[in-house]
């Protein structure tokens, strides 16, 4: 079965903790986990709102977004469909795409909250509303990627549904600050047939430099549907006829 990467990545406006705006830090720091697909937060600044274009362009990827300054997009090696964007309420944002892994569908939300607990709270039931998790809740597999902000309201506020599990994560998960992490606002949810084979935080010089955010990168298969009899022993070595 198939799998491909995915990587989230608050890039800060392609600002690093050194206060230096680069977007080629950013693009390197991409190079480095190669990953099929990126869900960027907080792309494009006011001074540069080409940084998406821009990047898209030095890995070869296909940009899905805006030029609006702090959006959220997305950049893929592989064919993306149904790409929407949703503003939720007082400044947080979700992308949805659509994405084929070896013939089967996976809905991919690319999340980016804000912190507050009353705003974090109107965010959450927008995201869990119809045009989102609740449209699809009981169709393909979904993987919930992105920045979940302030951990202390995500903890006390973001109580997924049962269907919804938490991506599995490396033994040290904190991205931010990305200097020294603490916290881990960036992750993933996921309901459905999915498989993590790999989750990783990349915690390179160049990553704790580049963004406030470390990336985090996931490799994801969609479990095979398939149901297959489970046969007991031959009697003999001449073929029979299989029960069922």
């Amino acid at each position: 079965m198939q799998a491909i990467r995915v990587m989230t990545y608050h890039v800060h406006r392609c600002r690093g903790g050194d206060g230096r705006s680069d977007p080629e830090r950013i693009a390197e720091v991409i190079r480095q986990v190669a990953p099929d697909l990126v869900a960027l937060q907080d792309v494009n600044s006011a001074e540069d709102r080409s940084q998406l274009a821009y990047l898209a362009a030095q890995l070869g990827m296909q940009s899905f977004g805006q030029d609006r300054v702090g959006d959220n997009a997305l950049l893929s090696l592989v064919p993306l469909k149904g790409v929407q964007e949703y503003r939720l309420a007082r400044g947080g944002c979700c992308q949805r795409a659509d994405i084929d892994i070896a013939g089967q569908r996976l809905y991919l939300y690319n999340l980016r909250l804000d912190s507050g607990f009353y705003r974090y709270r109107q965010q959450v039931r927008a995201l869990f509303g119809p045009e989102l998790l609740g449209r699809h809740s009981s169709q393909c597999p979904q993987l919930v990627i992105g920045d979940f902000a302030e951990p202390l309201a995500a903890a006390l506020l973001f109580n997924w549904p049962g269907t919804m599990r938490r991506t599995p994560t490396p033994f040290w998960s904190a991205t931010y600050p990305a200097r020294l992490p603490l916290f881990d606002r960036d992750r993933g949810y996921m309901r459905g047939g999915l498989r993590i084979l790999d989750c990783s935080v990349l915690h390179s010089s160049l990553a704790r430099e580049a963004s406030t955010h470390l990336p985090v990168s996931f490799t994801v298969q969609i479990a095979d549907p398939r149901h297959y009899l489970r046969l007991g022993g031959l009697k003999n070595r001449r073929m029979e006829i299989a029960p069922g």
